[in-house]
């Protein structure tokens, strides 16, 4: 029996103007997201991992209503999401990149916290409110005593608790992690990930994970979509794309992680020339001008999403089997 999609997001698109021109039309833009479709299935994790500047952040701002889209759907437990204004942040929630920067420095923890709580009004009383306040806290790994101090006093791994606090402070059903570890000490990046698979068991919840640790990915994901240039190039189950990537983007770029063996290294595969701006992208493939396996038709079509199973890939070249252009 197949799990229910909790979140459904349909040839997404969101565009920036950059520039303009004497009539005030715009006169440069960039193409941020282009046309993603994906699915996360109610309480499952779904990795969206690709370069920076790719447009994975935009994505995930994007499904949470930070961003006005330029065209396509959102679902919400099959609902439509008409627009932000609709939009209830009851339902998702997101964790941001910086623990630095995403608490405000003249707020107490506690108020930090507790503010989502006073903006729904989801308690009449103070006593209530830090009842649940105090609650957060020991969910995360910290101490009640702790809600009166304020962010400075903290180090990068408990503020980065404070902020997954505050996402689950009016019990959402969804959290778009944007890169929640990146910003962190690499001691400190498996405990916030752990914490997240262990919160993710007890209450329930359906992540969005945005990452570029592919390794981390792996180990928190069930799903992983690869996201190249503004477009989404492959989605796999996560063993299935690990194990057999079908997109050579993707090839390449699970050919970087480190092998824990010197002597089980595999070959890296180097992309060449540099990400070309989402203002100008390529014709075709947007992977066309990186590719080694490039030929005529991709540098002229758009390669169509493919479906194999639950295996999908955007590549000329591909069947059932994989990538079959001449390696």
């Amino acid at each position: 029996m197949m799990a229910e999609n909790i979140l459904e997001v349909k040839h997404l698109t969101k565009h920036f103007i950059v520039n303009t021109n004497f009539f005030g039309r715009p006169s440069a833009i960039l193409q941020a997201v282009d046309d993603v479709t994906f699915s996360i299935e109610k309480g499952r994790t779904l990795g969206l991992v690709g370069e920076s500047g790719c447009g994975k952040s935009t994505t995930g701002r994007t499904v949470i209503g930070l961003y006005e889209p330029t065209a396509g759907e959102i679902y919400f437990e099959g609902e439509k999401i008409q627009n932000s204004e609709t939009f209830s942040d009851e339902k998702i929630q997101m964790i941001f990149q910086d623990p630095y920067a995403c608490l405000n420095p003249r707020m107490t923890v506690g108020d930090i916290i507790g503010e989502p709580l006073d903006i729904h009004h989801v308690y009449k009383t103070r006593t209530e409110r830090m009842a649940r306040v105090y609650e957060l806290l020991n969910l995360v790994g910290l101490s009640p005593e702790q809600a009166n101090r304020f962010p400075h006093e903290f180090s990068g791994g408990q503020r980065q608790r404070i902020g997954i606090a505050r996402a689950l402070a009016i019990n959402p059903k969804i959290i778009i992690c944007d890169e929640p570890i990146s910003a962190l000490d690499v001691s400190i990046q498996a405990q916030i990930v752990n914490l997240l698979s262990k919160l993710q068991k007890e209450l329930g919840l359906t992540y969005l994970f945005i990452a570029h640790d592919l390794a981390m990915v792996r180990y928190i994901s069930q799903r992983v979509a690869v996201m190249y240039l503004g477009k989404i190039v492959e989605i796999a189950d996560t063993e299935d794309l690990y194990k057999k990537p079908f997109h050579p983007y993707t090839e390449a770029l699970l050919s970087a992680i480190p092998e824990p063996e010197p002597d089980d290294q595999k070959d890296r595969i180097h992309l060449a020339g540099e990400l070309p701006s989402p203002i100008n992208p390529p014709k075709g493939c947007r992977f066309c001008t990186r590719c080694s396996y490039v030929k005529d038709i991709c540098q002229e079509k758009d390669p169509p999403m493919k479906f194999f199973g639950n295996h999908q890939v955007a590549c000329h070249f591909v069947d059932e089997t994989g990538f079959c252009g001449t390696h």
